[in-house]
């Protein structure tokens, strides 16, 4: 528990630098002006869009329950699951969010091994999602389109690695028979596989992107809804586009959070395409990463306070069998 708050501290740290960066370069006083005149009506929508990209996204994670024939936990307590992965979002590729299946393991019983990889199936179908929201607001700029390539080469290649299963039991069985951590985790990974493989079944991918469409669209219109409050307005697909660009391009570079690369790209696309002042770019930039990355943060670490006064044991360091089993 000690390493896991240890890690969110760095991470809030190095975001604090960050963004004091930007604050210093930009001004703090052009920032202070800036945010007196701001409609903040508009910042209030922007978190009911983000909430709402949340809401579509727990539907996602029922479905992959339901499709690994995972039933019987209680909707309100499956939800707190689901959202305690967001306290470790500020983590490299969101891969801290595979905490909520050592969640569920220890108040279900469900092995990690099972729901680990839907976490991964959840990064297939968001970057499926961004990527097209890339190339739908993409109209007439060009910049973009190298990020939805990258996101497309990155989907179609794990697709790829992911489907080839005489390979991977080939890696899975020289792993075991080599090492002694394989012959320890081998079965683990072999339960592992056998889910991501079901998860990412094209007919089972339909839904998923679906819900991570809507969810993103809503969340990137965050950024219009936001620019309405600096009175400085910028097309619904500008917005889609800066917003998915910035966020695919934190995705795919290995930084927690996508932390000064998505912020920058924010920043930078609203001055360069939209035409937006600097201070209003970087005001509107601080206040959309608030209502999205720091609002999942705040969301993730709540729900984990629920859930430890629903399960006292949860996280002292002395799981079950079957909670360890990852």
């Amino acid at each position: 528990m000690h390493q896991f708050l240890r890690k969110i501290l760095l991470a809030l740290l190095l975001a604090i630098g960050i963004y004091g960066a930007f604050i210093i370069f930009t001004g703090f006083n052009g920032i202070q002006v800036e945010l007196k005149h701001f409609a903040w009506w508009t910042f209030g929508a922007t978190l009911g869009l983000s909430t709402l990209n949340y809401v579509l996204r727990f539907l996602k994670w029922e479905f992959y329950l339901s499709v690994l024939g995972i039933k019987g936990i209680p909707k309100r307590e499956s939800a707190f699951v689901f959202l305690s992965g967001f306290a470790l979002t500020v983590t490299p590729g969101k891969l801290g969010e595979m905490f909520k299946s050592a969640v569920l393991a220890e108040t279900h019983h469900v092995p990690a091994a099972r729901t680990a990889p839907i976490v991964l199936a959840e990064r297939l179908t968001d970057v499926i999602a961004i990527v097209a929201l890339v190339l739908i607001g993409s109209t007439g700029f060009s910049g973009g389109l190298l990020w939805a390539f990258l996101g497309i080469s990155a989907v179609l290649l794990g697709l790829i690695l992911i489907r080839a299963e005489a390979v991977v039991n080939r890696i899975i069985n020289w792993f075991e028979k080599t090492t002694e951590l394989g012959s320890k985790y081998a079965e683990h990974l072999r339960t592992s596989y056998t889910s991501l493989r079901r998860l990412t079944e094209l007919r089972i991918l339909l839904i998923p992107t679906l819900l991570s469409l809507a969810g993103w669209t809503a969340e990137a219109t965050g950024l219009y809804v936001l620019m309405l409050g600096f009175a400085d307005p910028i097309s619904v697909e500008l917005a889609l586009f800066f917003y998915s660009t910035a966020m695919l391009a934190g995705a795919l570079i290995p930084v927690p959070g996508g932390l000064g690369i998505t912020e920058g790209m924010i920043q930078g696309q609203l001055i360069e395409l939209g035409g937006v002042s600097l201070t209003a770019a970087t005001a509107a930039m601080l206040l959309l990463r608030l209502a999205t990355l720091w609002w999942a943060v705040l969301l993730g670490f709540t729900a984990l306070a629920v859930l430890k006064r629903l399960f006292p044991k949860l996280l002292q360091g002395h799981p079950g069998k079957k909670t360890s089993e990852l």
